[in-house]
């Protein structure tokens, strides 16, 4: 759509911080004011709406749908949220290691065991590891420890979560990801780290390039809206 506004700017408001533009507050698709619960959240909300040229383009503005799916789709009912997060357990990536070649292996161990110890410990969730693709059959005991632990979390953060999720393909590394257990940049090196193998014995091709960066910048966008919440 063509840019119809002038300024965009973080005003205070009910609940945190409005994003509004030419001074008039915006609201999500479902109607609702578009509010973040901190200032540097909303700061960089707006920013996106700022940097948008003569069209503006939805699809770059990723930490604006963030919160409007924060807002719109789990504040009402956090469970939309919870239970496909949680269900990533069941086949999480960081639980099925390949049976060969043996350095792709040596390499998912080094990137992904300390994580899966650290969600042992941390969550009381011994979830097993094992090679191939197929079902690891988890234990009841961990899959409801991971689900409580995402229950955890508020609206915002499970937006965040769940994208985190999603573009990692791992419930392990989102939640590594949210409490500080790892940066950005540790989450992909380690969701990517088949896809780099792969790309160091064929090459890589444009398709592919295009869809791997397109969820990089997804993963970058969940990081930065958990970090964002914390200030």
């Amino acid at each position: 759509m063509k840019r119809f506004y002038k300024s965009a700017a973080a005003v205070p408001d009910e609940g945190g911080f409005a994003v509004a533009l030419d001074g008039k507050p915006m609201n999500t698709p479902a109607r609702k004011r578009l509010v973040a619960p901190t200032r540097t959240l909303a700061d960089a909300v707006a920013a996106e709406w700022a940097a948008q040229d003569e069209e503006v383009k939805l699809a770059t503005m990723r930490l604006t749908r963030l919160l409007a799916t924060a807002l719109d789709q789990i504040l009402p009912d956090p469970t939309h949220a919870i239970g496909p997060i949680a269900s990533y357990a069941t086949s999480d990536l960081l639980c099925h290691r390949a049976d060969a070649p043996a350095d792709l292996r040596r390499r998912q161990d080094a990137l992904w065991q300390p994580i899966v110890d650290w969600a042992t410990l941390r969550y009381d969730a011994p979830l097993k590891v094992g090679s191939g693709v197929m079902p690891l059959n988890q234990s009841n005991q961990a899959l409801t420890a991971i689900r409580l632990a995402v229950s955890e979390y508020d609206a915002y953060r499970l937006s965040g979560l769940l994208v985190a999720t999603t573009a990692s393909g791992s419930v392990l590394l989102a939640l590594a990801l949210a409490e500080g257990r790892i940066d950005v940049e540790q989450a992909w090196t380690a969701a990517d780290v088949d896809e780099s193998y792969q790309r160091e014995q064929w090459g890589d091709d444009p398709l592919a390039a295009r869809r791997r960066a397109e969820v990089e910048a997804d993963l970058r966008a969940a990081a930065r809206f958990l970090e964002l919440l914390r200030d």
